[in-house]
């Protein structure tokens, strides 16, 4: 039966005090510690004029504060709505005139009468508190990859039942390893979800290769959700660093986020075990979904699988018409007749008949694998010739010096747009020219025309960045060193 999501919390605490719930940098934060923290903090908020349904930003690093800030927002019957601390100034402002939150905590709000929580810190109360559940229970915040940010209010209330799989890929009763940023959708919905049923979190500050392989030998760790650019990092560490055994306790692995390059992910399953790794492609919006498993995988290269959750997929050409199997086009998906979103600052592309797409680029064979090329948007149109940044950046990241690498297109008066590329190299001293032969021989046309190196990731640790930003900043055709 659903509970709110304060009672599960309360209950937790009730039946094990002194359970372990959290484990981050400080130390270990107990249900106990998690439901005193959380009402004084719920207390405060309600004290300071949030009430029911309202939003609450929370901009915070990863740890238990950011835990307990969420757990506060529900317990006063608001609804959380995660912020990433790396938007600039502007863009929050802007967030913030379109969701108009009743409260911000950790980062100060860029708005006039938001009320500013700097800590999760609240003195001691015995203000008993009404067991409320908001009609919304996250409201993340995109990454702004495709334009401006947008919030995407989940049209589920903040109810769960603690005795039940969320789904088939998150158990229950597992240690997690959160090291993606929690104020990103994915990593804060499973870190959620699995903590509503019956999960240990074991959260780093940030994504780090060696952090995590430790974070998972020393903890036990069974689950884990990682992104492409993760999986990437973890494969360039040394092979004495990463011998399976130190891997021991993971039972399964999930990977989502962003396209996969089939090399990457081949690499990946033979070191992990294909038996104990999942793919599923999902949107913010969770307006449907796919899923395959590591050993359904090999034998479909590329495939992010087949619909599940009573999702179903068209594939449909500019002007509307349906797409042949093995057609590229655009994804379109419906799960059900009522929409599990909306929208906060922008508008949907759901249709009347419930039909929506998140503007990605693929196909569908004749078993109903779904396979994905790139966003539409982000689509390189050179010449006449159509080309995928995320086939380009797979290529390149092949190479041994390459940490990660986010491709566009940029303005040419005789082609339309010509390609280029930004590569983090980290410490390596490797050219760029050699860069350049690599994807030529590699690609051919399809290879960047111009490469600038850093030595700084160009994507976040969620593996999201904003080609029309790195786009915007470029001088068409420089090739330069870092």
């Amino acid at each position: 039966m659903r509970q709110t999501i304060s009672s599960i919390i309360a209950d937790r605490a009730a039946r094990t005090p002194d359970e372990v719930l959290v484990v981050d940098e400080a130390g270990e934060l107990t249900a106990r510690e998690l439901e005193e923290s959380a009402t004084r903090l719920a207390v405060e908020l309600r004290a300071r004029g949030v009430r029911q349904d309202d939003l609450v930003a929370v901009s915070l690093p990863n740890g238990r504060d950011f835990v307990i800030a969420c757990a506060a927002i529900w317990k006063a019957g608001a609804t959380p709505q995660p912020v990433s601390a790396a938007l600039t100034d502007d863009e929050r402002s802007r967030v913030e005139a379109v969701a108009r939150p009743a409260a911000a905590i950790g980062r100060r709000p860029r708005s006039a009468g938001v009320a500013w929580f700097p800590s999760v810190s609240a003195p001691a109360t015995a203000q008993a508190l009404p067991d409320l559940a908001a009609a919304s229970w996250k409201a993340p915040t995109t990454s702004g990859s495709t334009g401006t940010p947008k919030i995407v209010r989940a049209t589920a209330p903040a109810l769960l039942d603690p005795t039940r799989p969320v789904a088939d890929f998150l158990p229950m009763r597992a240690v997690q390893l959160v090291a993606g940023p929690m104020t990103h959708s994915a990593t804060f919905t499973y870190a959620f979800r699995g903590l509503l049923t019956g999960h240990r979190l074991i959260v780093l500050p940030r994504f780090d290769e060696r952090a995590w392989l430790d974070a998972v030998e020393r903890h036990g760790v069974t689950w884990a959700l990682v992104v492409p650019t993760m999986m990437h990092r973890l494969l360039r560490v040394p092979a004495a660093e990463r011998e399976p055994a130190r891997l021991r306790s993971i039972e399964s692995l999930l990977h989502m986020g962003a396209p996969c390059g089939v090399d990457l992910k081949r690499a990946f399953l033979d070191w992990i075990g294909a038996e104990r790794v999942v793919e599923v492609y999902a949107g913010s919006e969770s307006n449907g979904l796919t899923m395959i498993r590591g050993d359904e995988w090999l034998d479909r290269p590329g495939s992010v699988g087949r619909p599940i959750g009573g999702t179903e997929i068209s594939i449909r050409r500019p002007g509307g018409a349906l797409c042949g199997h093995d057609e590229v086009g655009e994804i379109w998906m419906r799960r059900g007749q009522h929409a599990p979103y909306e929208y906060i600052g922008a508008s949907s592309r759901r249709d009347d008949e419930g039909w929506d797409t998140l503007g990605d680029l693929g196909s569908v064979d004749a078993d109903g694998y779904l396979f994905l090329r790139d966003r539409s948007d982000d689509v390189i149109n050179r010449g006449g010739e159509k080309i995928y940044p995320a086939v380009v950046e797979a290529v390149l990241e092949q190479h041994p010096a390459v940490r990660s690498v986010v491709v566009f297109g940029v303005d040419d008066e005789a082609l339309g747009k010509r390609v280029e590329a930004v590569v983090d190299i980290g410490a390596s001293t490797v050219a760029e020219s050699e860069l350049v032969t690599w994807a030529r021989e590699r690609l051919g046309v399809r290879a960047p025309e111009g490469i600038r190196l850093v030595r700084e990731p160009v994507r976040s640790d969620a593996g999201k960045t904003s080609r029309r930003s790195w786009a915007a900043a470029a001088v068409p055709g420089r090739i330069s060193t870092a």
